[in-house]
């Protein structure tokens, strides 16, 4: 039996909003991994509620646009016990087609007022930059958003993949609630200079893939193939001498779960909670299974040395590929 999740606070003062300890990512329901499957998408968000999986998140792009569609329908009735955050800048065609990153306050407009309508609500809890427009000042793209938070459309602000700099100048305009990115025990570098920008200002950090989009949990043992992005050159880590140079990698985790009495997947998602109480990670799925095993997670107590152990036994060097095929949309 799965204990109840307890919560954490991402972001601090009057911009502090409280989620449950971990959420859910739902791109995956709608793209990506696989052929959708929008009822197993509704069933995983179903029991991630029951469970007191409330922090649900969503971009406008997944899809493009069902997701947040899916979502709607699924919090439908239960909206009170949500904190729904979605995202904006990442444009794309109805037809699929990438259209580049747009942070103009007329888009963030909108962007905002689509999102609402596709996913049923009058406000969303979190919302996010996905990428930042590097054509754009980010303090006319948070001005923007932030009067959608004095309209009462949205109700916290976010970045993604946002650098030190950029989320200094963003919070001067309006306080930033979370700052969503890449971290997982394979994706370690914000901890040199966005991290401590974050705690100084006193902003929260959302992980996305903390499970380094499968690989962590040691299912994922070749190339993925049938649809599945992470088969393509987008991502680097899942293709050849890389792949087998990471799987060595995954098989410490899995020895050193075997003495936790748990999955690595579970170790892995341990020890991105362990990182401190601003760190609410997001992992996706579109499997109610798998959701039940993420959240099990939140029960696996590492001590310091637990922790000290696992960072070593995957040094930061080791990971061979980088995240993305492309990082010029990373801001840094």
């Amino acid at each position: 039996m799965t204990a109840p999740l307890t919560t954490r606070t991402l972001g601090s003062g009057a911009a502090a909003l409280t989620v449950s300890t971990m959420g859910l990512g739902c791109m995956g329901m709608s793209e990506f991994y696989g052929a959708p499957d929008e009822q197993a998408g509704l069933s995983t968000i179903a029991r991630a509620l029951d469970l007191g999986v409330t922090f649900l998140d969503t971009a406008d792009m997944y899809g493009p646009f069902t997701n947040e569609a899916l979502v709607g329908r699924a919090i439908a009735g239960r909206r009170d016990e949500v904190q729904l955050a979605t995202k904006f800048g990442n444009k794309r065609g109805e037809d699929g087609e990438r259209l580049g990153i747009d942070g103009s306050p007329e888009y963030v407009r909108a962007a905002c007022d689509a999102s609402l309508q596709r996913l049923g609500v009058d406000t969303v809890d979190l919302y996010y930059q996905h990428r930042v427009d590097p054509t754009v000042p980010i303090e006319d793209t948070v001005g923007a958003m932030a009067a959608l938070v004095t309209a009462g459309k949205v109700r916290f602000l976010g970045l993604s993949e946002a650098g030190p700099e950029t989320i200094r100048r963003a919070h001067a305009v309006h306080p930033i609630t979370a700052v969503q990115t890449e971290y997982s025990l394979f994706t370690r570098d914000l901890e040199d200079a966005v991290l401590p920008v974050l705690r100084e200002l006193g902003i929260g950090l959302v992980p996305y893939s903390p499970l380094g989009r499968g690989l962590l949990t040691g299912a994922v043992t070749q190339t993925p193939q049938d649809g599945d992005s992470r088969g393509s050159g987008y991502f680097p880590r899942f293709q050849g001498e890389a792949l087998e140079a990471n799987l060595v990698l995954v098989r410490r985790v899995e020895e050193l779960a075997a003495e936790h009495g748990c999955t690595p997947g579970q170790l892995a998602l341990a020890w991105v909670l362990a990182q401190g109480e601003d760190v609410v990670p997001i992992p996706g799925t579109k499997r109610v299974r798998y959701l039940e095993e993420n959240v099990a997670a939140a029960g696996v107590q590492l001590s310091a040395d637990d922790v000290a152990r696992l960072s070593a036994a995957v040094p930061r060097g080791a990971v061979q590929g980088d995240r993305y095929g492309d990082m010029s949309s990373i801001d840094d």
